[in-house]
């Protein structure tokens, strides 16, 4: 039986602390951008929707594979085409919540042996927000930490201050 990863515990705490926040952010205000060519919270909403469509398919090939090498995506024509800018923020929070609750047990439903496993053959310095520091790091343990580490930052773009500066919450 796997264990409870720190990935897993950090994703479901991030939701837990998200969620109230998020939902506090008016309509109006989900739909506003903060400077021309920025993105709105409901674009960034909407691209972490993407991410988690992504990265779910990733971790469970992952979990079955012996490589790390996985297809980009085209993050701002993803955006476009969707029209998350037009969706209902209520709607847009939903599924971004639901998603998210789902990558936590996948991530909590990986063996340890392959969330831990060093992976020779990876991309993760290609799609990964952050690269591994080592060749030791490239693991899929490290590739859910570093999607955690990506939902965070977008996370503190939308809520800025009102985002705690608590380690579990920003990445320690």
């Amino acid at each position: 039986m796997p264990s409870d990863p720190k990935c897993a515990r950090r994703l479901r705490a991030c939701l837990v602390i998200a969620e109230p926040l998020l939902r506090s952010i008016t309509e109006l205000d989900a739909s506003r951008s903060p400077a021309p060519g920025k993105w709105s919270p409901k674009q960034i909403v909407g691209h972490l929707v993407d991410s988690a469509a992504n990265n779910h398919q990733r971790f469970v090939r992952a979990a079955l594979q012996d490589e790390l090498v996985f297809a980009g995506y085209a993050q701002e024509e993803w955006v476009a085409v969707q029209r998350y800018q037009q969706a209902a923020w209520a709607d847009l929070l939903a599924l971004w919540l639901a998603y998210n609750r789902h990558i936590a047990t996948v991530m909590a439903a990986v063996p340890d042996e392959a969330r831990t496993r060093v992976r020779a053959v990876h991309n993760l310095d290609e799609i990964a927000t952050h690269a591994p520091p080592s060749a030791a790091d490239a693991t899929l343990d490290y590739f859910m930490l570093d999607y955690v580490n990506h939902l965070v930052m977008h996370l503190r773009q939308i809520l800025g201050t009102r985002w705690p500066a608590t380690s579990l919450a920003s990445g320690g």
